[in-house]
C-alpha cells in the first residue's frame, strides 16, 4: 500500500476541484442555437415580422395569427412549405409573448423550426416549454356611432312616444 502525504492529497483535491469549476465554466447554459441574428438573416427559408396586437408583417402585408396559418396551410398544399422561418421584431413593435406563442401553434401544426431575435441572439422555438395558442383573427375595437358616444347602456329607459 503506497502512502501520500498529507500536503499531496490536499494538493490534489485543489486541482480536481479547479478543473470541476473551469469544466463547469466552460458550459454556461448556453445552447449551440445561440448565435448572433444578424449573421444568420439570410439563412432562413422564410422571414416574418411581429406586428400589434398579435399579428405579423409577411412581405409588407399584415396579417392576423390565423391568415398566417393559412398561408402555411397554401404552402404546404403546393409542396412549399419552409423548414425554418425566422421571426424578427418590426419597426412598429417587439416580439410579444402572444407571437411567440402563435409561432409555436404553427410550428406543431405544419412542423418547420421557428427561430427568433431575442435582444440580437438567436433562439429556437420550443412548443413544448412555450404554451402553443389556437390561432385567432383580428378584430379591431369598432367605434361607436356619434349618437351613442357618451351615453350608458343603463341610462336612458324605453320611450313608446320616440318610436318611428
Amino acid at each position: 500500500m503506497i502512502r501520500f502525504s498529507t500536503m499531496l492529497k490536499r494538493a490534489a483535491a485543489a486541482l480536481m476541484l479547479g478543473g470541476v469549476l473551469v469544466l463547469a465554466g466552460c458550459h454556461s447554459g448556453s445552447t449551440k442555437s445561440d448565435v448572433s441574428t444578424a449573421s444568420m438573416n439570410g439563412q432562413f427559408d422564410a422571414t416574418i415580422e411581429s406586428y400589434k396586437d398579435g399579428q405579423f408583417l409577411l412581405d409588407g402585408a399584415v396579417l392576423s395569427a390565423l391568415d398566417m396559418g393559412s398561408h402555411f396551410a397554401y404552402l404546404k398544399d403546393q409542396g412549399k412549405l419552409p423548414k425554418t422561418v425566422l421571426l424578427l421584431p418590426s419597426d412598429d413593435a417587439k416580439i410579444r409573448k402572444r407571437h411567440l406563442e402563435y409561432m409555436a401553434r404553427m410550428q406543431m401544426d405544419y412542423g418547420f423550426t421557428v427561430f427568433y431575435d431575442n435582444k440580437g441572439t438567436l433562439t429556437k422555438i420550443n412548443p413544448v416549454d412555450t404554451k402553443a395558442r389556437e390561432l385567432e383573427d383580428h378584430h379591431a375595437p369598432s367605434a361607436l356611432p356619434d349618437e351613442q358616444k357618451g351615453k350608458s347602456a343603463s341610462s336612458g329607459g324605453f320611450d313608446p312616444e320616440n318610436q318611428h
